[in-house]
């Protein structure tokens, strides 16, 4: 009688807080025959954290060893064994190993099933005031700035929320990059250190943040959620309308900043637009 095929487990971990981890994923992690690990030092500390001890169970599974593991992990489930894939951090596959393994375990019979958790790519888009669909995870960008450029090229097109993973050794180019090639008035919200202790979050357009204090002295880890093209300024936009919204959020206490801001969202107009307005206003009618 043919052997039945194992499992293979598609296991969320933590993208910073280690409480993240599920129960149901320390369960699968303490019963599996063996664990696939983008880096096992770094899976090892997290096992440690749950008191689950790797034993021999943990093998290497990375971008660069990948094709190489693929024979040995579906020799596994062939012989009935079960594996559980994990990243560095958050949902294996979407931005890390594991694409060619789920594909060809699936192909051989084997059953795949998901441990579902933690996330950057959901995380930072239910966090950021942008709208959350549709949405695209773009993923990181290429290192290289030729290629870095033709990547958003491609992406210029794309007028609802994209989700940016970013280099912190890069921060500064990349979100120029994004200025440069999405548009330096398109809305975005820069969040840092997702789930951690000093998760912090920095909203404007991709211009404002490619020119902010966080570019210029990165800090963490950085997810950019870049928003839909703000529409182009109505012409039944009323100046006076706008006027009188400013004033009225500036006397519920809001500062000049983000009266402005409100006063945008309100009419969907470019901040720069509404700025215009104003200004006109003050040097008509000092």
């Amino acid at each position: 009688m043919a052997r039945q095929p194992g499992t293979l487990w598609i296991v969320a971990t933590p993208i910073g807080t280690l409480g993240d981890l599920s129960p149901r994923a320390c369960e699968i992690l303490d019963n599996v025959d063996l664990i696939l690990a983008e880096d096992t030092r770094r899976t090892r500390n997290l096992l440690g954290h749950v008191d689950i001890a790797p034993r021999r169970r943990l093998v290497s599974l990375h971008e660069h060893n990948e094709p190489e593991r693929l024979a040995f992990a579906l020799s596994a489930l062939a012989d009935g064994r079960s594996i559980a894939l994990v990243s560095d951090a958050g949902t294996p596959v979407l931005s890390d190993p594991g694409f060619l393994l789920v594909r060809e375990a699936r192909a051989a019979g084997a059953t795949i099933a998901s441990v579902p958790g933690p996330s950057a790519f959901t995380a930072a888009l239910a966090a950021s005031g942008q709208p959350p669909l549709p949405a695209t995870l773009v993923g990181f960008l290429p290192a290289r700035a030729g290629a870095r450029r033709s990547r958003i090229a491609e992406l210029a097109g794309v007028d609802w929320s994209l989700v940016v993973l970013l280099s912190p050794h890069r921060l500064s180019a990349e979100l120029e990059a994004l200025a440069d090639g999405l548009g330096a008035d398109r809305p975005a919200t820069l969040l840092v250190e997702l789930s951690k202790l000093h998760e912090r979050a920095l909203s404007g357009t991709l211009g404002e943040l490619a020119r902010s204090d966080e570019a210029d002295a990165p800090r963490g880890e950085y997810v950019v959620v870049v928003g839909p093209t703000v529409a182009a300024p109505s012409s039944e936009a009323d100046p006076m309308e706008i006027r009188r919204t400013y004033r009225d959020a500036l006397a519920s206490g809001q500062s000049r900043k983000d009266a402005m801001k409100a006063v945008a969202l309100t009419f969907g107009l470019p901040r720069r637009a509404v700025f215009d307005v104003l200004v006109d206003h003050e040097k008509n009618d000092p």
